[in-house]
């Protein structure tokens, strides 16, 4: 069994799909499912063209558990020789969803040796996660919403952690994150009359210092932001023009959407100030948003509980990642509980080029699961 999930994580490693373009990547795992072990129904195209939810429905009336795990890929050219490497170019799994799919089909085949007779089990395989449009778009789908979920959980592959410790925090999982786009126009002239342009170059220092100054990153502290730039462009390569317009490209993060929304006025209070200082024209546009990921308490609980049943250690966080999971959108409307799954402490860290998803931690993975779901549909939630 192990051998044919370690199949598929290299197959789907092999055949990475961009955000929005998962068709392939779920067509692959609905024919794995499909040949172990038949679900009740299939919810074929759930929140975008690659979304696949497995339903297994038993016959009595009980609590509808939804495990989730990603679908797509990163627009990274990987750099590992091994013989499963990606064979699309500038695309590879260097986040572990590769891993992370595996681990979720691999439930089918402990689904196929119970004796379930109560509850629902959706095996739910998630479009666009990379981009924050993926889980959105899945709690549109009216399909997703008649399941009418009773939890929802998810796990993440944590570089950098001992493999296989299981990684708690009692609050969020994850921060709160939002791109932006700041756009300046002002006029162009003769470079040789800088005196008869509106150039933005000023205020595009004046900005970059003035957003530096909003940073906090201690951890520890509630008023916790990050703002990073990350693109950054003026003019053109025309030696003889002083150019009118620049843009400025940024992604943000708190802990939280209050600090978040008074972080976002603050910016806007700021491009404002110095764009009419410098009589420039301006515009902010916001997207890419992730909520931050609020854990459920009971939840908390019930992977405690699963952790200590299948002998893993615990590690205690005191504060959520810094990195961004859409899987916030579903913390709006359900029960969720997501965990950190340690991926080994020499593993290359998450989004770089020679990362690679530790096949070891496959069992890990499942068997909280398996605990999660069989105590709660059991009714051992004590």
């Amino acid at each position: 069994m192990i051998e044919e999930i370690k199949t598929l994580r290299k197959e789907l490693h092999q055949h990475p799909e961009l955000s929005g373009f998962e068709n392939q990547t779920s067509t692959r795992i609905k024919d794995f499912i499909t040949k172990h072990h038949e679900p009740t129904f299939i919810i074929d195209k759930l929140g975008g063209n690659g979304g696949l939810a497995a339903v297994y429905d038993f016959s009595d009336k009980g609590p509808t558990i939804v495990i989730r795990c990603e679908l797509d890929a990163l627009p990274i050219r990987e750099t590992n020789t091994i013989d499963y490497r990606s064979n699309i170019d500038g695309v590879s799994h260097k986040c572990g969803h590769d891993g992370h799919m595996a681990i979720v089909a691999g439930l089918i085949f402990w689904i196929k040796e119970q004796n379930f007779d109560r509850g629902k089990i959706v095996l739910l395989f998630q479009p666009a996660e990379e981009t924050g449009k993926g889980a959105y778009a899945v709690l549109q789908d009216k399909r997703f919403q008649s399941l009418n979920p009773d939890y929802v959980f998810a796990l993440h592959n944590i570089p950098g952690e001992p493999m296989h410790e299981i990684i708690v925090m009692d609050s969020n999982f994850s921060a709160e994150v939002q791109s932006l786009s700041i756009h300046l126009k002002g006029k162009e002239a003769h470079a040789a009359e800088p005196e008869n342009a509106i150039n933005p170059a000023k205020a595009i220092s004046e900005l970059l210092s003035a957003l530096t100054q909003m940073n906090n990153n201690n951890p520890n502290d509630n008023d916790f932001a990050v703002l990073t730039p990350v693109h950054l462009t003026m003019g053109e390569k025309a030696y003889g023009i002083s150019p009118a317009e620049g843009e400025l490209h940024y992604t943000i993060r708190t802990w939280n959407t209050a600090m978040m929304d008074g972080l976002k006025a603050e910016i806007i209070k700021t491009v404002k100030t110095i764009a009419s200082a410098h009589q420039l024209e301006y515009k902010i546009n916001w997207f890419e948003h992730f909520p931050a990921s609020k854990n459920d308490a009971d939840c908390v609980n019930q992977i405690k509980k699963a952790a200590e049943q299948s002998g893993f250690n615990i590690q205690h966080r005191p504060y959520p990642f810094k990195f961004g999971e859409d899987f916030g959108w579903f913390t709006k409307d359900y029960k969720t509980g997501m965990f950190g799954l340690g991926s080994g402490l020499n593993t290359p860290a998450l989004h770089h080029a020679d990362y690679d998803f530790p096949e070891e931690i496959l069992e890990t993975g499942m068997r909280i699961f398996q605990a999660l779901i069989g105590n709660l549909i059991k009714g051992n939630r004590d």
